[in-house]
């Protein structure tokens, strides 16, 4: 990647490891180092095991590294405290998961809009700029259904949709197209291409799919919670 692009994800030397003294100690992650930089779309493949899971947990700042540092979007977040990690994950992440994790019984627009109410986005602001996300990946019909109401590819929309609220440093999309047919999984990676073209997103995907892995710029490979290759 060339230097002139500015490094939006910086591991060095990350080790996660579990049970920590016990003689069931366990390395999910052993030194990884990694560096994604703006407007990138890349893929973490692996297989069930391999640390990918781990690994997701520690780019979205959901999780801390038991050793090495983290900086996402020039913030060092291994040496952040509850409530700013907090703040870093709703202001630079944007999170789509396999299982879409919206809230059961609020519709579409709410979903979207949850993520600018914790960052103080005022009311008028909020609605305007869901409704146009919503719009963006064609679920303006579906605005005021509740998730039990959608398809999961409709749900799926909402949930990139909701990724997008707060303009995030990253997209990191867990397995995005694991519960869907191929045809719905095709439309959903169609919204993910254009995210990165049209608007030069930062896109992590975590996927064991080689098919997916190969529509991205670079795939890096994790097993036995190294990072043993990069294509």
């Amino acid at each position: 990647m060339e230097s002139g692009k500015r490094k939006i994800i910086d591991l060095k030397g990350i080790v996660k490891k579990y049970y920590i003294g016990t003689p069931n100690e366990l390395a999910a992650l052993d030194g990884v180092d990694m560096d994604v930089y703006e407007g990138e779309f890349i893929a973490v493949v692996g297989q069930s095991g391999s640390g990918k899971s781990t690994l997701m947990n520690i780019i979205g700042s959901l999780d801390r590294p038991t050793e090495g540092t983290y900086y996402l979007d020039g913030i060092d977040v291994t040496s952040a405290g509850d409530d700013e990690l907090s703040g870093i994950r709703n202001r630079k992440v944007g999170f789509v998961f396999q299982t879409y994790n919206l809230i059961p019984k609020t519709n579409a627009l709410t979903n979207v809009e949850m993520p600018m109410l914790y960052a103080g986005v005022r009311g008028r602001a909020r609605v305007d700029r869901a409704r146009e996300l919503l719009t963006m990946v064609g679920m303006e019909e579906r605005m005021k259904h509740l998730p039990e109401e959608l398809s999961g590819g409709q749900k799926q929309r909402v949930a990139i949709a909701r990724a997008m609220a707060n303009d995030p440093a990253i997209i990191l999309a867990d397995e995005p197209t694991g519960a869907l047919d191929s045809a719905t999984g095709r439309m959903v990676m169609d919204i993910f291409h254009k995210l990165h073209k049209e608007q030069g997103k930062t896109i992590v995907l975590i996927t064991h799919s080689p098919e997916l892995a190969s529509e991205t710029e670079r795939i890096i490979t994790i097993k036995d919670g190294k990072i043993i290759g990069e294509s």
